[in-house]
Formats: structure tokens, sequence, C-alpha cells
């Protein structure tokens, strides 16, 4: 499902305008972003959880050509589904 087809799905449901349905979505995700850059959670009880997670500084390897390269620390978004979404994908 594309970004445009979610926000046709979500103003047929909530009976809102697209324009409306378009700002919804884009205000809750950037507000997940938000949380996420300032290093908090953001748990939507029933669905999931969206975390930081730091990734530690680590030696890889080029798969063209072998050679080892150093992947620096980064942190990065995870997000861990909720047990009301994993029992309704079964």
């Amino acid at each position: 499902m594309t970004k445009a087809e979610l926000i046709d799905k979500i103003a047929a449901s909530a009976g809102i305008s697209k324009k409306a349905a378009n700002n919804a979505l884009h205000a809750t995700l950037d507000n997940i972003v938000k949380a996420l850059q300032k290093g908090q959670k953001v748990t939507l009880l029933g669905f999931g959880t969206f975390s930081v997670h730091e990734r530690k500084a680590r030696t890889g390897r080029n798969p063209k050509t072998g050679e080892a390269i150093n992947v620096s620390a980064a942190k990065v978004p995870k997000f861990t589904a909720g047990k009301a979404l994993k029992s309704s994908i079964k």
C-alpha cells in the first residue's frame, strides 16, 4: 500500500476529506519522528512501539572487493509490533 492509498483509506474510513486525512497522517508521522529524535519511545497500545536503537561500530566487508571497512556507530529507528497486531496477522 502506498502513502496515497493509505490517505484514501483513512479519508473513507473516517468520513473526512483527503486533505484532512493527509494533514492528520503527516502530523502523526512528524510527531513520531520528533519524539524519536529526542530519544523517546512512542507506544501505540495494541499496535506497537517505535524506539531508537544504538548500533555499535563494527568492521564490515565490501561485498564487491572483500576489503574490510569500518562501519561507524549509529542510532537507528526500531519498531516492535504489539501483541494485538501480531495476533491479527495470522
